[in-house]
């Protein structure tokens, strides 16, 4: 979140001084309002649709709790079952079974099959719970998001990914595209992040991160157009160095563009120091307008 002149970037919107004051007031006048409905109130206070039509509750529950956690306005508390589910990535999920082990030549276990998970189906399950256990920064869903389930031939899983909200400033992102602050606050709209991408602990197939890759590449455009009225432009993802060499997306067409400057999103003061990461972008092929 940035400030200037009494003015905050959160979620990709600009709040004033009177935006916090009309979210304060109304939960002074209703304190029976629990977030979910403070944050449905406020999209039908601005209008805040995505390309669809539809009201983005969760990127304003994803606001409002930013707010509140920087002390810019009070909120009623979580219910403790709500921070427990949201830590395990909207909803409690089992641990899948590991499966049998998948060793051997690409051509062994091809074609590869791409799966969009639907909240509430099986496949959704079996997704969140690879991503919650195997994936070592778990599972957290957000705001716009596409998560996919990669099955091979046989039917059996061997893959998970999962796309949302791109970071709101990176310095080698917004280099590289030569954008300015109003370009990118139009711009971020078109990008995706990749915030996890797995290959399950029991699969061992060359090659096959970088074809997922190249998969989601060339279908997540028109799924996030389906499902959200609007196209994307870009993919971006963060690598951290000190685990991965990035191979997969280099061998899938993304192009590194820099590194991060070691410093959480969260820390306003930069005095907090977290891991470098390299950053990868992936421009998708599109008709019509183009970042």
């Amino acid at each position: 979140m940035h400030t200037e002149d009494e003015r905050w970037i959160v979620q990709g919107r600009e709040l004033c001084r009177e935006d916090l004051q009309w979210i304060s007031q109304y939960v002074t006048d209703h304190p029976e309002a629990r977030r979910k409905r403070i944050a449905m109130v406020l999209c039908e206070h601005w209008g805040w649709k995505n390309g669809r039509g539809h009201w983005k509750e969760m990127a304003a529950r994803e606001l409002l709790n930013k707010l509140a956690d920087r002390g810019l306005v009070q909120l009623p508390p979580l219910r403790k079952w709500v921070r427990r589910n949201e830590a395990k990535g909207r909803g409690a999920v089992d641990r899948p079974a590991e499966g049998r082990r998948i060793e051997g030549m690409f051509c062994e276990f091809a074609p590869f099959d791409l799966k969009l998970v639907e909240q509430g189906s099986q496949a959704w399950d079996r997704w969140a719970g690879y991503l919650r256990h195997y994936h070592y920064l778990g599972l957290r869903v957000v705001g716009e998001n596409m998560g996919y389930l990669v099955q091979c031939r046989t039917g059996e899983d061997v893959a998970a990914a999962l796309f949302g909200a791109p970071a709101w400033r990176c310095a080698a992102r917004d280099q590289h595209l030569g954008w300015s602050d109003a370009r990118r606050a139009e711009g971020l709209a078109q990008i995706a992040n990749n915030t996890r991408f797995l290959i399950l602990p029991w699969v061992r197939v060359p090659h096959l991160a970088s074809h997922i890759l190249g998969q989601i590449g060339r279908r997540i455009n028109h799924d996030w157009q389906e499902k959200y009225g609007h196209g994307l432009d870009w993919l971006e993802t963060f690598v951290d160095i000190e685990r991965y060499r990035g191979i997969c997306y280099l061998a899938a067409n993304w192009i590194k563009v820099g590194h991060t400057q070691g410093r959480s999103r969260q820390d306003r003061k930069h005095r907090l120091r977290v891991g470098v990461k390299a950053v990868y972008l992936y421009r998708l092929k599109r008709t019509g307008h183009l970042a």
